[in-house]
């Protein structure tokens, strides 16, 4: 039997500040391989190269990874600031409308930190441009040095940041058997406002949104602010949320066969 195949979107990134490239982390491909069991594809986020209907006529799942990129203020009803910058519109184009499309045909749907906003703002939620800026909340981004530069170690700049009380009885206290679990924390953007089909299923000890489930969504459609992808191997957290994705993408396939 063939593996299940899950699209991993990519993201518009200006190579040298010359060539327009599309790209995404390897740590979503290695978490797709090793703990999802599926044959990672990319495809680029940009609605004039890629055609929904036809991915979604070749893969058993999307997975709409983190981003250096904002959603863009716009599509949730904010003025543009220089300092929510970069944006990607062209991203913002295509996973909108694929989000509901996955949902609508019961394609599973596992999103990312800016996949998870995406989730939220494809169905009519809106975001916090910068949540450090809120009052009461806990700088989310990830950690730097004293003088700005990003800390060098991997392991700190992914480690355990903050708790997130699970929501009882909800899919993702089922999915771990507890209540609370510890997650990293690489985001500027939060969720403000859930939309219309968006169930919170976990929030931070600042209140911020960290897990959600889309209402009556025909198959697996959950999303993430932590960053699930890193080192999944070995991080018990990350590993079950894509243990889980890749159970629903088999039973997909098989059911689609």
């Amino acid at each position: 039997m063939t593996k299940p195949v899950v699209g991993i979107i990519g993201n518009s990134h200006l190579l040298h500040d010359r060539f327009d490239v599309q790209l995404t982390g390897l740590h979503n491909f290695r978490a797709v391989v090793q703990v999802a069991d599926a044959l990672p594809l990319m495809f680029a986020g940009d609605p004039a190269i890629t055609d929904i209907d036809e991915l979604l006529n070749i893969v058993d799942g999307i997975l709409l990874t983190g981003a250096r990129a904002n959603v863009h203020p716009e599509l949730f009803n904010t003025r543009p600031q220089e300092t929510y910058e970069p944006y990607d519109r062209e991203r913002d184009g295509l996973a909108l409308p694929l989000i509901r499309e996955c949902v609508e045909r019961g394609v599973p749907l596992l999103g990312i930190c800016r996949g998870f906003q995406e989730m939220n703002v494809a169905f009519g939620g809106t975001l916090h441009p910068e949540i450090r800026d809120v009052p009461g909340r806990m700088n989310h981004r990830m950690p730097r040095l004293e003088n700005g530069e990003i800390h060098p170690d991997p392991t700190v700049v992914f480690g355990e940041r903050h708790g997130v009380q699970l929501t009882s009885g909800g899919v993702f206290e089922k999915m771990y058997g507890r209540s609370n679990i510890q997650v990293n924390s690489l985001h500027g953007q939060a969720i403000l406002e859930p939309g219309e089909r968006v169930v919170i299923e976990g929030v931070a000890e600042d209140e911020t949104i960290e897990a959600i489930q889309i209402a009556q969504a025909r198959g697996f459609a959950l999303g993430v602010q932590w960053h699930a992808e890193y080192d999944c191997t070995n991080a018990p957290v990350n590993h079950a949320v894509f243990e889980h994705f890749g159970r629903s993408l088999l039973e997909y396939k098989n059911n689609r066969s």
